[in-house]
């Protein structure tokens, strides 16, 4: 079997039909009702769950979004601060963040990033992008709509390809100056407007390793919540091992044969150090590996 991406599986019902029905949405918000506990934007944790509580624990001058419903039917939702509350501000991931993440139960996560990127997107846009004028929550906390003349504002989703390019059975892996020392990962890259997610990957392979590539094909997807991509991994074929460096973008790159990035994987020593599991780099490279 594949392994899971992490941030993904989770347990909610989305209930949409709730979105549209003003009415629907009233009925589910009960004493029984869960709140996601958080402080800012990191998760509240307990026994490697994500902790809930009451609705009467939401901020003053907090709207409510709708993360989703449990099989009982239960409302499970985030507060959205009022504009200028402490804690309104996106924040970046943290060493504490990402150790916290590596330990939570399976969908756990899943559900933390749907609250996570709702939450920044929300601090994104309180004020119309076409106009200037304030906006309002509506739909349930998964749209805004501008105050002044109507329009209407939905979360989107970065699509980004994530990708190594193979090549007489060898991975080519890079690494960013930001990374731990040692870590090698995939190379990844925002797909741009007009482009197709195999164009995405051999230009981003070519413009940061210089690699041409060829058959590109598709294993996994995973939603990121730092703030809102898409992770869309990918491998392909290599013409030629030549490297060419954007050192704007990369440090280094090197090939690595299946049989060591296998090792690694499995807690061996070898030439790079692994991106951690609840990353799709991780899931991408296991799959290659055991190919």
């Amino acid at each position: 079997m594949r392994p899971v991406p992490g941030f993904t599986g989770g347990t909610l019902d989305r209930a949409d039909a709730l979105r549209h029905d003003p009415d629907a949405l009233a009925a589910v918000m009960t004493p029984a009702a869960r709140l996601l506990r958080l402080d800012g934007l990191m998760p509240a944790i307990a026994d490697d769950r994500l902790s809930w509580g009451s609705l009467a624990e939401a901020p003053d001058g907090a709207e409510l979004a709708l993360l989703g419903l449990d099989t009982d039917g239960r409302a499970h939702v985030v507060a959205i601060p009022p504009m200028g509350a402490e804690g309104n501000a996106p924040a970046m991931r943290n060493p504490q963040l990402m150790a916290i993440l590596a330990t939570l139960a399976p969908g756990e996560a899943a559900t933390y990033a749907s609250a996570r990127s709702l939450l920044d997107w929300h601090a994104r846009h309180r004020f119309c992008a076409k106009c200037g004028a304030p906006t309002r929550m509506f739909r349930a906390g998964w749209g805004r709509q501008c105050e002044a003349e109507g329009t209407e504002h939905f979360p989107r989703v970065d699509p980004v390809v994530i990708m190594i390019a193979e090549h007489d059975g060898r991975a080519l892996l890079g690494r960013q100056p930001s990374f731990p020392p040692g870590r090698y990962s995939a190379l990844a890259g925002f797909l741009e407007p007009g482009e197709s997610i195999e164009e995405a990957v051999a230009r981003e392979i070519a413009e940061e390793a210089g690699v041409r590539v060829r058959d590109v094909r598709y294993v996994a997807s995973q939603p990121w919540p730092f703030p809102s991509s898409l992770m869309i991994a990918c491998v392909a074929v290599a013409d030629d091992d030549a490297i060419t460096l954007d050192t704007t973008e990369l440090e280094d790159a090197i090939w690595v044969p299946r049989e060591v990035v296998r090792a690694v994987l499995a807690g061996g020593e070898g030439p790079f150090v692994p991106p951690p599991p609840y990353a799709i780099a991780h899931t991408l490279l296991t799959v290659w590996a055991g190919e």
